[in-house]
């Protein structure tokens, strides 16, 4: 059967709100050596998505990337292999396949699609006991939950601190996770707890039952009372939001622990320093063999993915409008007919 030669992709032509995301033809993306073509079933769309959409404004001017538009963004997809480069031996045509496209990089993933093309090494293979929606839902979030907890993967140096992120054990540990029932946080509530960890998990009172299925041991209700005024002598906290409040968590450190805020804006590190707190992040890459690492714990239902919402493709500007609204519990997904 002869591939079609365009598809329907979200493209933007400027950057702005969710009404700038257009549902529109797009030309079929050119396989290169080392990549297949994916028959996209589902995207997961990630805080990396509304960053492009509004040209990264969180940024300083000066880190801004140009970009030519039009720009299909995202990265996550879960989908069927529809052709293989000749130099590919790992995946066949017909694999049922996902993974996290070329990240980081600026407009590259392309993602929001019908079909996407991904270097193999991105890629694994679906889990089998999972959906594509599922399965979409998995990439980025879980990567990012194993590279800052488990195993970072990759020797890329994080320009704004001096050494290398490095996971701390935390077998019979204490883990504080905030953050916990978005996309990031319900995976490191998870593997946290599969590598023997005392979980503390805060959000709001909504998701206080949903966190104790997932094993969180304890739970902090963040819209009763602080965090930082109730837990102490933890050894290590995943701010899955980071930001400009996350040095409130070195005050629930014990003396030695270790603080990873997953997003930029840490700015407390002589109060760190003084109370001999690791203060680290690192920025998600794709792995391919570490989804395969993901892919077997959903396998054996170790760990799972929640699902807060899916939307057509063609309402990418929806599920945008959804994940401004906050609050969510899991993933957001793309469905593609």
């Amino acid at each position: 059967m002869k591939k079609p030669e365009m598809m329907k992709a979200i493209r933007l032509h400027e950057f702005g709100g969710p009404e700038v995301l257009r549902y529109e033809d797009a030309p079929l993306p050119a396989l290169k050596l080392g990549e297949v073509l994916i028959r996209v079933h589902a995207i997961g769309i990630n805080p990396p998505d509304w960053y492009l959409r509004d040209g990264y404004k969180m940024l300083p001017p000066e880190w801004r990337p140009s970009m030519p538009f039009p720009i299909i963004p995202g990265s996550d997809v879960s989908g069927v292999v529809e052709a293989v480069a000749i130099d590919v031996q790992d995946f066949s045509v017909g694999d049922e396949v996902f993974g996290m496209i070329r990240f980081p990089s600026f407009g590259e993933s392309a993602a929001y699609a019908e079909y996407v093309t991904a270097p193999a090494s991105d890629l694994a293979r679906k889990p089998v006991g999972i959906d594509h929606v599922h399965a979409a839902g998995v990439p980025m979030a879980g990567l990012t939950a194993w590279q800052f907890l488990i195993e970072l993967g990759h020797n890329v140096q994080n320009p704004l601190q001096p050494d290398m992120h490095r996971p701390v054990p935390i077998n019979g540990k204490t883990v504080l996770v905030n953050g916990a029932a978005g996309g990031v946080g319900h995976f490191a509530v998870q593997l946290a707890k599969w590598r023997g960890a005392q979980v503390i998990a805060v959000a709001s009172g909504k998701h206080e039952s949903f966190l104790h299925e997932l094993g969180a041991d304890e739970f902090i209700d963040y819209t009763k009372r602080p965090p930082e005024d109730v837990a102490r002598e933890v050894d290590l906290v995943l701010d899955t939001l980071g930001g400009s409040t996350t040095g409130r968590f070195l005050r629930t450190l014990r003396q030695g622990g270790a603080l990873f805020p997953v997003f930029l804006g840490f700015s407390d590190a002589e109060e760190a320093a003084r109370r001999g707190i690791t203060v680290s992040m690192t920025q998600v890459r794709s792995n391919g063999l570490q989804l395969a690492e993901l892919g077997r714990l959903l396998d054996a239902g170790t760990i799972r993915v929640a699902i807060d919402s899916t939307f057509p493709l063609a309402d990418a500007r929806m599920a945008h409008e959804r994940a401004a609204h906050g609050h969510i519990q899991g993933k957001i997904v793309l469905t593609v007919a």
